[in-house]
């Protein structure tokens, strides 16, 4: 049972991997069999570790009260709000848990933008420029200028054409620039990983498959 599995690992990390030749059919195969295999997984985490846990210990709690069942109830009911978006007739019900769950996603997303890496950028840059002044200064320039590249403030000029200041577009053009350099030594870094990624399975397949 052990060498089928390995086999199996070896020839779906191939049927992936196959997609550097192209789109083909052994590609789709894998990608529709890992899509698969992950939904099932997650539902089955879903109901193990988080439905269940949630019902037993508010709903089906003897010590939960009126509270507790209404507190269990809210996360149930608005899943099946969710779920009336399919039918055309009471969809407009989802839309109210929707619209829940979208305020109560963009508070945390708010927040943890703020916190987690708004404040560490500043204070960052600010520990860069006390080090040493030059990268600081670098980087400073390279977060405004990319800022400023996301900014659509414009106005209309005598012809009606609505266009940024001189300043503006030299400022988001290094900010482009920036943006680029980042994007591409991402990428490198993803490239590097995959192949690393790669290569280590192929040895331990290989490794396991002649141990066996």
């Amino acid at each position: 049972m052990e060498q089928i599995g390995l086999w199996a690992g070896f020839i779906l990390t191939l049927m992936i991997f196959s997609y550097i030749l192209g789109d083909n059919v052994l590609y789709r195969l894998a990608v529709y069999i890992f899509a698969g295999l992950s939904a099932g997984y997650i539902a089955i985490v879903t109901w193990d570790s988080v439905l269940r846990p949630w019902i037993n210990g508010t709903i089906l709690s003897p010590g939960a009260g009126i509270g507790g069942i209404i507190l269990g109830a809210i996360p149930l009911v608005i899943g099946a709000l969710l779920l009336l978006k399919f039918s055309p007739r009471f969809g407009r019900l989802g839309n109210i848990a929707l619209a829940f769950i979208i305020g109560v996603g963009t508070a945390v997303a708010l927040v943890g933008a703020i916190t987690g890496t708004l404040l560490p950028l500043v204070s960052s840059t600010g520990s860069s420029i006390a080090v040493n002044r030059v990268n600081g200064i670098l980087l400073v320039i390279g977060v405004v200028c990319t800022l400023v590249y996301f900014q659509y403030l414009a106005r209309r000029t005598s012809s009606g054409k609505i266009q940024r200041g001189l300043h503006v577009r030299a400022m988001g053009f290094v900010g482009q620039g920036v943006i680029v350099v980042t994007l591409g030594a991402v990428y490198a870094a993803a490239i590097l990983t995959s192949l690393t990624i790669f290569s280590e399975r192929v040895s331990f397949l290989l490794t396991r498959i002649s141990g066996g």
